[in-house]
């Protein structure tokens, strides 16, 4: 089986599993850029806290963030870890989203996806998977998400992904799987559930769904992948 093939039946099998994952959970696209950010090295339940505490502040717009002095931000985000580096990752990220696209997430998202992506990259504490996040799941563009987790299952699954930089794991995934949005987002997300829930740092390889496929899979259980 090839690996477009043996992706494709990864899918299905964790989709089966684990059902979808309807991530990422935001009201908003800016809300989705937010969350983006302030879940950089911290849980998503942290970062989620940080964002409702914005949001109750009537913070969580890009004119009340610009506005707002550090000062006020700060202890806002305690929760999402590092609040004082990613008070200035959100004030940087709206001062570049005013200036250059006047507040208009529709105009920010129109343009070609790897020049916009170049341009985030270029922003104070906009990582490849922060940005990679961003033009996914708030942009709804064709950027596959690579992190820790996808990592971690591309080596203990066996897959042939060559290179295993960042960018080498997402061009993997996206030349490898079929140009859907529905299909980049629920696979990423079903993989950092599976990552949390079964194929974690020490593994429940029992509980696996996906040990049985049909093909040689290399998992940590037996040769002692981390």
């Amino acid at each position: 089986m090839d690996d477009r093939r043996i992706l494709q039946a990864i899918f299905k099998k964790l989709l089966n599993a684990y059902g979808p994952r309807k991530w990422w959970p935001a009201r908003t696209r800016f809300e989705v850029i937010v969350g983006a950010i302030l879940t950089q090295n911290v849980s998503w339940r942290n970062a989620k806290l940080a964002v409702n505490s914005l949001k109750k502040a009537r913070l969580l717009s890009p004119s009340a963030i610009l506005v707002a002095s550090h000062e006020e931000i700060a202890p806002l985000i305690k929760s999402s870890r590092f609040y004082n580096q990613k008070t200035e990752k959100l004030k940087a990220f709206c001062a570049y989203f005013m200036h250059n696209y006047n507040g208009s997430l529709d105009k920010m998202f129109s343009g070609d996806m790897e020049s916009l992506r170049r341009e985030l990259l270029g922003l104070k504490g906009v990582g490849k998977e922060t940005a990679d996040s961003i033009l996914l799941y708030a942009g709804r563009k064709l950027s596959f998400v690579s992190d820790a987790y996808t990592k971690r299952f591309l080596k203990r699954y066996g897959l042939n992904y060559g290179s295993t930089s960042y960018e080498g794991i997402r061009s993997f995934f996206m030349k490898n799987l079929p140009k859907d949005l529905y299909l980049y987002n629920e696979y990423h997300a079903l993989i950092v559930h599976h990552g949390n829930a079964v194929c974690r740092a020490k593994p429940d390889c029992n509980g696996c769904p996906i040990s049985h496929l049909s093909r040689k899979i290399f998992c940590s259980h037996y040769y002692g992948s981390k």
